[in-house]
């Protein structure tokens, strides 16, 4: 068994494109989203050299945006197997690809310009065979709209299931330090894991988004969630130079998880989404590194009411000030 870790944006688009143009015989994709011209360039000439093609994508946004449409066409009409994910889910969340049938991709990166550009997102490649058989069996339970039960004793974690059991876990285990890199924190459960592991005396650093970009309807949610691991003495922190979109828990530089799943109740419960775990090894040493001068290059979120109601006034593109003047009187105290 091998794996490697590909950090984005710092190995560029090039590992994927290497693991497309390499293909002899199959691929399997199931991505939330994909528009990038040099997937799909490398997509349609790897089907015409042969390669059998099956892309699952995700047909629309929880708030009814429609997805994934020019490049659903363009693939078509390359005559590659193009079909909706699952519709079983409320969304298909997952970002995987299975490279005949002896290596797969895992990962929060969306095969998007932005990913592999200005966004800090994770992938790991495994070739362990039971690992690989695991993603084969759930791709191809979803693009036959069969029910998927995952391997007991797996390293793979799926949602829906036990992926919130899992991630629980994996902070209570926490010795010493836990980086915790991810979008949203709206899950009660692992707040309050995350809460328990730094009273018990964990270093905890959570590295997340800013306000503006949570969903109106969140952002009361988000933020106080936000503030209750604050005032413990989490420290709550964003990346300078980078949007921050990958989804990672670090314990003791020593395990790690890596994969799609977000910190809400949707991502556990009502979107199929796939992380893994890692231990030790090359993998868990670099992502370690990363996660380290990631944190020596943020700084601290302000979450006082005024932070909070500046940074919803900056980003008009985000609603800001219509959603600053709706927070104002709702915002935890």
């Amino acid at each position: 068994m091998s794996r490697s870790l590909i950090v984005l944006p710092d190995d560029s688009i090039e590992p994927i494109l290497a693991a497309i143009n390499s293909t002899k015989k199959s691929l399997r994709i199931k991505m939330f989203s994909l528009s990038d011209e040099r997937i799909l360039a490398a997509l349609i000439t790897a089907h015409k050299r042969g390669v059998k093609i099956r892309v699952m994508l995700n047909p629309a946004r929880r708030s009814g945006e429609i997805q994934n449409k020019g490049s659903r066409s363009a693939l078509r009409e390359a005559g590659i197997d193009v079909l909706d994910s699952n519709p079983a889910f409320d969304v298909t969340h997952e970002k995987s690809m299975v490279i005949d049938d002896k290596a797969a991709l895992i990962g929060s990166l969306n095969l998007e310009p932005d990913n592999f550009e200005r966004t800090r997102d994770y992938a790991v490649v495994t070739t362990d065979i039971e690992e690989v058989s695991e993603v084969i069996d759930c791709f191809e339970a979803d693009w036959s709209r069969r029910p998927f039960a995952p391997r007991d004793s797996s390293n793979l974690i799926w949602c829906p299931g036990k992926g919130r059991e899992h991630i629980a876990q994996f902070i209570d285990r926490a010795e010493h330090s836990l980086f915790v890199q991810n979008e949203r924190f709206q899950d009660a459960i692992i707040v309050e894991r995350l809460l328990r592991a730094k009273l018990r005396g964990v270093k905890i650093h959570v590295m997340t988004r800013p306000s503006h970009s949570l969903r109106a309807e969140k952002l009361v949610e988000g933020v106080g969630d936000l503030r209750i691991m604050q005032d413990v003495g989490i420290g709550i922190h964003k990346i300078k130079h980078l949007r921050l979109h990958a989804k990672m828990l670090l314990a003791d530089k020593s395990q790690a998880i890596i994969g799609s799943i977000n910190m809400t109740a949707g991502s556990f419960d009502k979107r199929r989404e796939l992380a893994i775990r890692l231990k030790g090894g090359d993998v868990v040493d670099r992502l370690s590194k990363v996660a380290h001068e990631d944190w020596d290059n943020s700084v601290p979120l302000d979450l006082t009411d005024k932070g909070i109601l500046s940074d919803l006034k900056r980003h008009p593109k985000q609603d800001g000030p219509a959603i600053a003047a709706s927070a104002a009187t709702d915002l935890p105290e």
